[in-house]
């Protein structure tokens, strides 16, 4: 059997859990994961704070077939569009390990890794002074915890907070489980949120590296594809489905 290559702190998804990436068309799950919106809300300050659940759809069929083009007019889910849609199908992400474009900051007893790469414009990262800034004063309790939150917040995983003592990383529990990122501040739908280690390969076989926090673009202007990359920002992407109650989205 292939070697599997895991994150440091991340571990696979126990059981059938997969996702397949069509080579011109859909994201293909397999194992029947959750599916529900999550919604980014802010504080008092309008700083992404945390994620809000919202409506749950069926991943029953094997596989469920998840639109990645943006065209969809039954999305979540795929109905063809990506056939007749003007759009760039091609997988561009390396297989490489995330951490090996990684750039480093150091701090008294934490350390952050950034690789900008996997941005996916979420903004949880700007509270409080900014993370990169914050890990400078991680000897500091309120400047410390809040490292390590904003870190772990990350939903595609650019940012780890790691213990200097250890060596180890912080990192959340999840279940395998995906979430459809709705972004009511900016009034845009991001893209595919894959947690617990969920694997990712595509149609060819081509293994991405196993991690506890994935985002795929479900947008089809990424340029970094398959994951997100946040051009769903600068395109303007809506899903269409339901709104944040008393969000008035």
């Amino acid at each position: 059997m292939e070697q599997e290559n895991i994150q440091r702190g991340s571990r696979r998804a126990e059981g059938a859990f997969r996702i397949t990436v069509s080579s011109k068309g859909p994201i293909l799950v397999f194992g029947r994961p959750p599916l529900a919106q999550q919604f980014i809300v802010p504080d008092t300050e309008g700083e992404s704070r945390e994620f809000v659940v919202g409506a749950g759809y069926a991943t029953d069929d094997q596989p469920t077939a998840l639109c990645r083009c943006g065209a969809s007019e039954k999305k979540p889910y795929c109905d063809g569009s990506h056939i007749r849609a003007v759009w760039d199908p091609r997988l561009t992400a390396s297989d490489e390990p995330l951490l090996d474009g990684a750039r480093t900051f150091g701090g008294p007893t934490l350390r952050l890794t950034d690789n900008e790469t996997f941005c996916v414009f979420a903004r949880f990262c700007d509270a409080g002074g900014r993370v990169w800034n914050l890990v400078g004063r991680s000897d500091e309790e309120d400047a410390r915890a809040l490292t390590v939150r904003e870190a772990s917040m990350c939903p595609g995983g650019r940012l780890s907070a790691w213990e200097n003592e250890t060596g180890e990383p912080y990192e959340p529990e999840y279940a395998p489980s995906l979430g459809l990122i709705e972004d009511p501040v900016l009034g845009v739908s991001g893209g595919v949120w894959v947690r617990g280690g969920i694997p990712v390969r595509t149609q060819e076989g081509i293994a991405y590296e196993i991690r506890n926090r994935v985002v795929l673009c479900r947008c089809g202007a990424s340029g970094n594809k398959p994951f997100c990359d946040g051009s769903h920002a600068s395109v303007g992407f809506r899903d269409g489905l339901e709104p944040l109650p008393g969000s008035g989205r």
